[in-house]
């Protein structure tokens, strides 16, 4: 069997260990399609046009090419159930060219559990074992596009870019290259109840701003004398994933490396304004101390116990899903700004990626695939809906027309009548650019959450973690590898 990789990259991804910046057991994975208006569809038309080996494909004699049968693998996270529905039904409309052909969906903890698993089958020399896609975050592409084990996709997305929303592809770009057909981009954004806020005669206008949001919950806790949060934290490495690599860091213009990769992060000011932040609202008592996405923290929201999530738009479907006896009262808007920054929060990317195993002989197949699920407005219309009426994960639609369909400004009763698609669209503006991506950060991203977590706990300052952050990064691995 033909190994494509070098044994020394595979290896130092695997010590590089679980991830806790991007990706994660948050549902991130998918995107969704507009309405049924003539617009959307000259849009899917013009890019059926343009696919070569995509929808149009045909073989002599005005045929589409078959593929033979047999079972495809993906592995996704966080609730990729959903995405088999779609798939599914995908495969029994195209029985023509997929019969006898199967999907399988493997659940993994997080994209960090995906990459050690694609990176350890590879090592072993077991190609067919390798599944033939994975949905990833810019980090874990970057260590598996190095290995030589994601299919390079710049010649087949080349003619779509422009109908996407800007920067869709660039968190896959790695020297001039796409690694990863984009399949969601989503902002972060501040969720609030705005019940509570009525309730305690606190403005939510306030928290355009930081010192606003702060100023918010010192409010809500005085005036409920004290049974109110602001938000919460997770004693986990989830602080550093949510509050850190995705949200106050990408906000304050904060770096962990410098240009030419030495470790800043000690003496960076975005650092210190980010993270004191957050010590700040830890320090006031404004945090409730309860891990996200447990049954404990669920029932702090239905108990009106916590005010609002500055967190990632993924967030809608774990409300919706979990905390129904709060429906109607929770709102959204734009994340708060750093007043000395002035951008919002930071878009999270995430991306279906086609691994290099043998001859990928479902390549064609999972690109017509995924074109499809972005283009075909009618079958993504039916998704989309069955998804709502099951509370489960949708995200906002990635191409320029289709975020201007009436379906995503479609009135929400959980949001009390906002239209919660239409406001993740407006809320992609004005965003924070994300953390420079380096093969080094997943490997950081344990050194860094530990000294959180450690924080979290109370065994030491804010000063301290940031001092021990910058101290191990710069023994455990020096300098980082910046790719263009």
């Amino acid at each position: 069997m033909k190994k494509r990789i070098w044994a020394g990259m595979l290896t130092a991804a695997i010590a590089a260990g679980i991830l806790t910046g991007c990706g994660g057991s948050g549902s991130e994975t998918t995107a969704a399609a507009g309405g049924d208006n003539k617009q959307a569809e000259s849009t899917a038309a013009a890019g059926a046009d343009k696919q070569e080996a995509g929808n149009s494909q045909e073989a002599a004699g005005g045929e589409r090419k078959a593929f033979p049968a047999g079972t495809i693998t993906m592995y996704g996270t966080g609730q990729p159930q959903y995405l088999l529905e779609y798939f599914n039904a995908w495969l029994e409309r195209n029985q023509d060219i997929a019969a006898g052909i199967t999907l399988e969906m493997v659940q993994t903890e997080g994209t960090a559990q995906s990459r050690e698993r694609i990176t350890m089958t590879a090592l072993a020399g077991a190609d067919d074992d390798l599944p033939d896609a994975v949905y990833l975050d810019p980090v874990n592409i970057m260590d598996l596009s190095q290995a030589g084990l994601l299919r390079d996709e710049t010649e087949y997305l080349q003619p779509y870019l422009s109908e996407f929303v800007d920067g869709a592809a660039n968190d896959a770009t790695i020297n001039g290259k796409i690694y990863g057909l984009p399949d969601a981009v989503r902002p972060n954004v501040l969720f609030y109840n705005q019940e509570i806020f009525d309730k305690y005669e606190v403005d939510p206008a306030m928290m355009s701003t930081f010192e606003g949001y702060i100023e918010a919950g010192r409010q809500l806790k005085e005036k409920s004398n004290g049974s109110v949060y602001l938000s919460y934290v997770s004693p986990s490495s989830k602080t550093w994933r949510y509050w850190g690599r995705r949200g106050l860091m990408p906000q304050a213009n904060a770096k962990i490396w410098d240009d030419a990769g030495n470790v800043v992060i000690g003496e960076d000011p975005g650092t210190k304004l980010a993270l004191t932040t957050l010590d700040t609202m830890m320090q006031e008592g404004l945090l409730l101390k309860s891990e996200i996405m447990e049954p404990a923290l669920y029932d702090a929201i239905n108990n009106q116990q916590v005010a609002t999530f500055y967190i990632g738009a993924f967030w809608d479907e774990f409300l919706r899903k979990n905390c129904q006896a709060v429906s109607g009262q929770w709102r959204v808007m734009a994340s708060p700004i750093f007043e000395e920054v002035g951008t919002t929060g930071a878009p999270v990317s995430t991306y279906f990626c086609i691994v290099n195993k043998g001859d990928n002989t479902y390549a064609e197949l999972l690109e017509m695939m995924w074109h499809d699920f972005h283009f075909d407005v009618e079958s993504r219309n039916a998704w989309v809906s069955k998804m709502e009426a099951d509370n489960a994960p949708y995200a906002n639609p990635i191409t320029k027309t289709l975020l201007e369909d009436e379906f995503w400004k479609e009135p929400s009763e959980y949001y009390g009548g906002m239209s919660f698609r239409e406001m993740e669209g407006k809320c992609l503006a004005n965003g924070s650019k994300n953390l420079v991506v380096t093969p080094q950060d997943a490997q950081a991203d344990e050194i860094i959450s530990a000294e959180l977590e450690t924080y979290i706990a109370g065994n030491q300052s804010i000063e301290d973690a940031i001092a021990n952050m910058d101290k191990n990064l710069k023994a455990k691995i020096g300098t980082a590898e910046i790719i263009q």
